[in-house]
């Protein structure tokens, strides 16, 4: 790859955020000149992969997490309707471009997939309860159903019943039919292989070094072969780093003053995957519980339908594991190599301010495979131990940042860090991350191209319908939106 003049844009990893946003400014700017680098043999192999992630597409229905009971015992939907607000973006998204021809069959990458949420406890039951109330008038969530009777809980998730010993603890279930399956990386995939076919140069086994910023405001991507370690350089007027844990790295090397402050603590993940048809034909949901004490959200214990290239299977996890690398493929060093004067601070406060994380990640550690089993026989009390392999998921770097009141706070979700220009861009933080996608992007494009976004506002409400505006507070355009991108989509309401 030899470019010797600037390049509008470079996309650094080969993830579902550089490929949302490659594709939508190739949609808005097609004569750009665009350039993904990935430091791997393909795209799609980190975070992105499908047995990297859930594949839950993440619209807050069956995840308690984005609807936590305050202390006073009052729970409040603002944030899950935010997430689901912002998923409708993707699929408006991901609709739109099946319509232009960019994606490829819906069920190539998505799959009608009912989420429920399983608890167990008085505590939990009442909890779910008034979750259940405070989200079943949400246009956004209509549809959502409860029960405490094993029988109907047992229609809907046959293994989460059969052979459960009766006792005098209380469980509950809700389900959203609306739920999907999203296998991100053949997403990742189909749209980057549209992005090559309309002249975007997708360079793999180019591991980005060092960003600096030039005289005239381009900046200069220096990288390297991941095999014969040949360097090389290009510029660019705009670079966006969405290189999962790395991102950290790559923004701290840019040397840009917004990145002061940041640090990513690394978790890791396993799966007990099953393809046995006999176990797999009985469930078709993602079912959800409550976290234990200390765990992290994405640490939330699920029972998974997964389709992965046509074929499918069952999942059960995370279990937590630790690893100083901030990507699968990552490097030993990382979580040392990111220290810097500026982050030391937060970092230290936020070992001392999680005791129960520590806890949490020793004691996932300390598991063995029979425990797994044991944990997965809680939701299927079924299980059989030789019918489950374990599968290593993808590693998740949590974004560490200062906090004015706690010195330094452990953030669960996304953050994308700008520089006061906007001419570099980066993504810190794991989930919702790609469930969001779209949204998040559509952020991006209005911090760092100010002086274009009006003039793309017209290809971007024809891409997402809802850009600009919100759903659920129009249960008409709610309504309609939700049919549109089923029928599109081949998924229910």
């Amino acid at each position: 790859m030899i470019v010797s003049e600037p390049v509008d844009v470079v996309l650094i990893g080969g993830g579902i955020m550089s490929a949302t946003l490659g594709t939508l400014l190739k949609q808005l700017q097609p004569d750009w000149k665009i350039v993904v680098l990935e430091r791997l043999s393909d795209v799609a192999e980190e975070s992105s992969n499908a047995w990297n992630n859930a594949g839950t597409g993440h619209a807050a229905l069956c995840e308690l997490n984005y609807m936590p009971e305050a202390k006073d015992g009052s729970v409040d939907p603002a944030k899950a309707i935010s997430i689901n607000e912002q998923f409708q973006q993707s699929r408006q998204l991901w609709a739109s471009l099946i319509e232009r021809g960019i994606l490829d069959a819906p069920s190539t990458f998505i799959n009608a997939t009912p989420h429920m949420t399983f608890v167990r406890g008085e505590k939990d039951v009442a909890y779910l309860k008034k979750r259940y109330e405070a989200l079943r008038t949400q246009p956004l969530f209509e549809g959502i159903e409860y029960s405490e009777d094993s029988r109907v809980i047992n229609q809907w998730a046959p293994l989460l019943m059969q052979k459960r010993k009766k006792s005098d603890e209380p469980f509950a279930a809700t389900r959203v039919p609306a739920g999907t399956d999203v296998d991100f990386g053949a997403l990742t995939r189909q749209l980057f292989s549209h992005l090559a076919d309309q002249g975007v140069d997708v360079v793999t086994n180019r591991e980005v070094r060092k960003l600096r910023k030039n005289a005239d405001g381009t900046w200069n991507v220096s990288y390297r072969h991941a095999l014969g370690r040949t360097p090389g350089s290009l510029s660019a007027r705009f670079v966006f780093v969405g290189a999962g844990g790395w991102a950290i790295k790559l923004l701290q090397s840019s040397r840009i003053p917004e990145i002061s402050g940041y640090g990513v603590f690394p978790i890791g993940g396993q799966w007990l995957k099953t393809s046995n048809p006999a176990v797999v034909a009985q469930h078709k949901a993602k079912v959800y519980s409550q976290a234990s004490v200390g765990a992290p959200p994405m640490s939330v214990p699920h029972l998974d339908t997964r389709v992965v290239d046509g074929e499918t299977s069952l999942l059960f996890g995370p279990f937590a594991t630790f690893s100083p690398k901030f990507l699968k493929n990552g490097r030993i060093t990382d979580i040392v190599a990111q220290v810097r004067p500026g982050n030391i601070g937060p970092m230290l406060k936020v070992a001392v301010d999680n005791p129960g994380l520590i806890k949490y990640l020793v004691s996932e550690l300390l598991k063995s495979h029979k425990r797994k089993v044991d944990s997965l026989r809680e939701f299927m009390p079924t299980a059989k131990a030789e019918d489950w392999e374990l599968l290593q998921a993808g590693q998740r770097a949590q974004v560490m940042k200062k906090d004015p009141q706690k010195g330094g706070v452990l953030q669960f979700g996304t953050e994308v860090v700008t520089s006061a220009d906007g001419s570099i861009a980066g993504l810190l933080g794991a989930s919702p991350g790609a469930s969001t996608a779209a949204s998040i992007m559509l952020g991006l494009l209005k911090t760092c191209f100010p002086d274009r976004i009006s003039a793309w506002e017209p290809e971007l409400k024809a891409l997402i319908p809802s850009y600009g505006s919100t759903l659920n507070g129009n249960p008409a355009a709610a309504d309609a939106s939700l049919d549109a991108t089923a029928g599109v989509l081949g998924i229910n309401r």
